[in-house]
């Protein structure tokens, strides 16, 4: 028996005038999605608790069964595990975004998307001015990277409340500082970063043409690095991960679940969505779980982009669900759980405590008479979980579902 767990990254959202009161989900044309929906359940699951409210690596870590409160540590070790980092005790991983100020302003979180060549060239300037025994930057993918900072308390030493870039946009830098232990030590890093930036050659081009330049760097998101007890000693099955986010293929690793590669995959909207379709076929070929993580809905929401966020949808749909659906029409013992993860709010371009959907389908799975997965569907579903780790027992477990 294979079993499917499908991420749809900020896939739910809130009624929008713009769409007539409706959500993207509503609105889109999304018929593979919607057969499923009419051969499965819809169902309903809670928030993660308040504490956890804007992390997508939390939710993700509890959708594959781990609890948040117990494992999750930031978003900077995990994306640390997928750059594998070798990290001490000692040491603390911050998510390290290049962000654009301007006169004391936050005015781009992300440096307008900087390409990735470019950021890894501002990687190495850092590096050289900057690195030591107690900092190292490591490069990542476009303006999301990676520092690791040492102190001989750890975490403890630096664990000064940090928020996220997206967060801060159009307020004063100063405002959103890192506030508690380390605080002063981190303030000084940003700063300093600050002066070497603004006059590299990658900046100054980027002002001649137009475009944000990446002149200052953010540091957010910290922790140590959890440990996580092997997927397949937890469920006895072999699994495997589709995805292009590096928090997810990093909380895989740390898993001992496989990364399936699929060129073109980012984690962005412009992620190869027909190679990821064709990497999900030779996961269930390979493994007796796997997991597609997908998260372009959620970063046109953040940009608070609707059509893109629709268009994000509609892709998915046509390039990978389409994929799942070819494959469950050829293997009926197969059980899939498509879900939303978080709610993401496209108009106030951010998480937000609200319940998300989900479709249960498959083997022993007795269908409802919904036919497509969304928000008010869901809503009106009596088939509700209280805690976000109840998914995967849902999914894996081969009792009836009535």
């Amino acid at each position: 028996m294979k079993y499917l767990l499908m991420i749809l990254a900020g896939a739910s959202d809130y009624p929008v005038e713009e769409l007539e009161g409706k959500t993207p989900l509503e609105v889109s044309k999304l018929p593979n999605l919607q057969f499923f929906a009419k051969h499965g359940k819809v169902g309903q699951a809670k928030p993660l608790q308040d504490s956890f409210d804007h992390a997508p690596e939390a939710a993700f870590l509890a959708t594959l069964g781990y609890d948040a409160k117990q494992h999750y540590r930031g978003g900077g070790p995990l994306e640390a595990a997928n750059l594998e980092i070798k990290m001490e005790p000692n040491e603390v991983a911050f998510r390290m975004n290049f962000v654009t100020e301007s006169n004391g302003i936050l005015a781009d979180a992300t440096a307008g998307n900087i390409a990735t060549k470019e950021a890894r060239a501002l990687i190495t300037h850092l590096n050289k001015k900057l690195s030591s025994d107690f900092v190292r930057f490591f490069p990542g993918n476009h303006f999301r990277h990676i520092a690791v900072l040492k102190d001989s308390h750890g975490f403890s030493a630096l664990s000064a409340k940090t928020v996220a870039p997206e967060e801060a946009v159009g307020e004063p830098v100063k405002s959103h500082w890192p506030k508690g232990p380390g605080e002063e030590l981190l303030r000084k890093l940003m700063y300093d970063a600050r002066l070497l930036l603004q006059d590299h050659e990658v900046n100054q081009v980027r002002i001649d043409l137009g475009e944000n330049p990446a002149n200052m760097i953010w540091l957010w998101s910290q922790g140590t690095s959890p440990t996580l007890e092997k997927f397949q000693d937890r469920f006895g099955l072999s699994g495997g991960l589709v995805a292009g986010a590096e928090y997810a293929k990093g909380a895989a690793r740390l898993a001992g679940l496989t990364i399936v590669e699929a060129p073109g995959a980012t984690g962005n909207l412009e992620t190869n969505y027909e190679k990821k379709g064709k990497a999900l076929l030779e996961a269930l070929g390979e493994k007796d779980f796997v997991c597609v993580h997908v998260r372009a809905p959620e970063e046109a929401s953040r940009l608070g982009n609707l059509k893109a966020k629709i268009s994000a949808l509609e892709a998915i749909d046509a390039h990978i669900l389409s994929k799942a659906k070819e494959y469950y029409e050829a293997n009926r013992e197969t059980r899939l759980l498509i879900t939303s993860a978080q709610t993401f709010s496209t108009h106030e371009r951010r998480h937000v405590r609200a319940p998300v959907p989900f479709l249960l389908v498959g083997k022993n799975v007795m269908a409802d008479e919904n036919d497509r997965l969304s928000e008010a569907m869901a809503n009106t579903s009596l088939f509700k979980v209280q805690k976000r780790t109840e998914l995967i027992q849902l999914l894996l477990s081969r009792k009836e579902v009535i």
